[in-house]
Order: C-alpha cells, then sequence, then structure tokens
C-alpha cells in the first residue's frame, strides 16, 4: 500500500481517537434551549401510557413564588425530573403538585376538564396565563440561562419567595448562618470559588444541599469540574434550573495572588 496512503490512514485514526477522548473528557456542545424553556422539566411517568400528552413544569413560575427548598424539602418532589413517580391521584389528595394547586393557594387540579391542558401541555400550542417574556421585561437581566439574573431580582424586592406552606410545612427554629468560604479550585491560575451560603440558603435552605448533595464537613469529598458538567454536586442546580456552569465568572470571582 502507498506510504501516502497509510500516513492519510494513520492521521485520520488518530484524529478519531483525540475526538473521542475530547467528547469523553469534555463532553459534546450541547443545544442551548430558549430563554423560557430553561429549566422546564418534562414529567412523563405515566402521561402516555393513559394517552395524555406528558407534563410541562415550568420552573420560572413557582421560582418567582417559592423557593427551592419549600417544594424539594417540605412537599418532597426528588430532584432529577421523574424522580417521585406521583400519580393523578396523589395530587387529587393533597400531595406533590395537589399541595398547591387546590383551588385555594393555585388552580385545582381537580378540575381535570377545565385546567388539564395548563399542566399535560407537551406538543400543544397552549396560551398560559403567565408570559415568559412580559415577565422578564420587568426583571434585571442575565447573559445566560433563562436570561434573568434572580439574585438581583431578590435583593432589588422584585420577587418575594416564600417559604412556608400551612398544612404541610413544619415550624422550625432559625439557625446561624454559616460564613461565606473559599474553595480553591486545583487548576492553576483559575480564580477561587466564593460560596455564599446566604445567598444559597435564601433558597435552598440547608436540607436541600446537605448531606445528600454535599458532605458537611468542608473538604471532605474532593470532586472536578467534570463532576459537575455531569450533573453532580453543584451541577445538580446548575445547568438545570439555576445558571449554567459556562458562566465560570459567577463562581470563580476570587483573583489568585
Amino acid at each position: 500500500m502507498n506510504k501516502r496512503i497509510v500516513g492519510l490512514m494513520a492521521w485520520l485514526l488518530m484524529a478519531m481517537l483525540v475526538g473521542v477522548a475530547g467528547a469523553e473528557t469534555f463532553g459534546m456542545k450541547q443545544k442551548r434551549p430558549k430563554l423560557h424553556e430553561y429549566g422546564s422539566v418534562v414529567m412523563n411517568n405515566y402521561s402516555e401510557q393513559k394517552n395524555i400528552a406528558p407534563v410541562v413544569f415550568p420552573h420560572w413560575v413557582h421560582r418567582a413564588r417559592y423557593t427551592c427548598r419549600l417544594c424539594h424539602v417540605d412537599i418532597g418532589f426528588a430532584m432529577t425530573a421523574e424522580g417521585t413517580q406521583m400519580t393523578e391521584t396523589d395530587n387529587i389528595n393533597g400531595l406533590y403538585c395537589g399541595a398547591c394547586h387546590n383551588g385555594q393557594e393555585a388552580f385545582s387540579v381537580a378540575k381535570a376538564e377545565k385546567n388539564c391542558d395548563r399542566c399535560h401541555s407537551y406538543g400543544k400550542n397552549v396560551l398560559f396565563k403567565n408570559n415568559f417574556y412580559d415577565f422578564r421585561k420587568k426583571m434585571p437581566k442575565e447573559r445566560f440561562g433563562n436570561g434573568i439574573d434572580w439574585l438581583k431580582a431578590e435583593d432589588e424586592g422584585l420577587v418575594t419567595v416564600r417559604d412556608y406552606l400551612e398544612g404541610v410545612s413544619i415550624s422550625r427554629a432559625k439557625i446561624k448562618e454559616p460564613d461565606k468560604f473559599d474553595l480553591t479550585p486545583t487548576e492553576p491560575n483559575m480564580p477561587n470559588i466564593i460560596l455564599s451560603h446566604q445567598k444559597h440558603v435564601v433558597w435552598n435552605g440547608c436540607e436541600l444541599c446537605h448531606p445528600e448533595i454535599f458532605p458537611v464537613k468542608k473538604s471532605a469529598q474532593a470532586y472536578s469540574m467534570q463532576d459537575i458538567f455531569n450533573g453532580k454536586y453543584c451541577g445538580v442546580c446548575h445547568d438545570t434550573v439555576a445558571f449554567p456552569n459556562i458562566d465560570c465568572q459567577r463562581c470563580h470571582t476570587q483573583p489568585v495572588h
């Protein structure tokens, strides 16, 4: 076989191996969702089995009114899509979505004929009461995710989130707020991460992160950016609902001296 052809084949094989290695190490580039789609979750545990359109859960609507802790701790939603395995009967009995969608806090799940499309909307052209782009006009802007700076919106009083639901939440004593601390990355010359407990506690409490996502003791668990990109640790929320990991400067803020 011609040496030139052999050399070309070897070069192509090497390029393919590098491409595969790069994909495994850094992941493949994904298509960014539209602003109003960012954070939305499709729930289809049982819907299509019953010839009903899957549920599309818009995080932004609920995030503007309630803390993450209220839904994922007090009400008991799993942190992963379809992880709760809830049924229509559960909701009608006041569990999960039915804890709020009872005709008092929010529209009732029991009035199926009137309200079913408001949840079971996947693949349908539904005109919703709450329009994301009208809502976003009033909010401080951000570069990534759904384009809203939620922390700034809270600081400016544009959103006030509730952390207690009568009949569901349990009264508890307020704990002392932990101090900020920095996380030193292993990558040379990368700015340190300043983790603000205060910002996270307002939305998440302590129970949402500890101990299931993070150990309680600092430096008890080593993890990498690849772990985060794979949806672990910080990546449980960032890249799904909170601002995405591509916004490096939101976390890596402390200059290296």
